[in-house]
């Protein structure tokens, strides 16, 4: 069997992947000297793209209120409630137009 060299896009297909379903990392850490735990570290870090974090309820808050704040820099009043605006920052009214 000879080495290959892997596909160019690889990269780019990994990140994709995980902006696109997201992942989730997970450690647990113990720091001892002589056999005596001195530090425990309990960590999780979840890794995804806007769209996945919110719609697994991740970040909502986030994103609602700087949707809004986005509105507001641009003179808008619209309400843009949990669920109200889509993908692109429009409302729903705004895309039946």
């Amino acid at each position: 069997m000879e080495p290959s060299k892997p596909e160019e896009g690889a990269v780019v297909d990994l990140v994709d992947a995980i902006l696109r379903d997201g992942v989730v990392l997970q450690a647990d850490v113990i720091i001892s000297v002589a056999d005596v735990p001195l530090i425990g570290l309990k960590l999780r870090a979840a890794l995804a793209g806007m769209d996945t974090m919110t719609e697994y309820g991740i970040f909502e808050d986030w994103d609602r209120t700087h949707r809004r704040r986005a509105l507001d820099d641009a003179g808008e009043s619209l309400s843009v409630e949990a669920g109200d605006a889509t993908d692109d920052g429009r409302t729903n009214a705004e895309n039946e137009e």
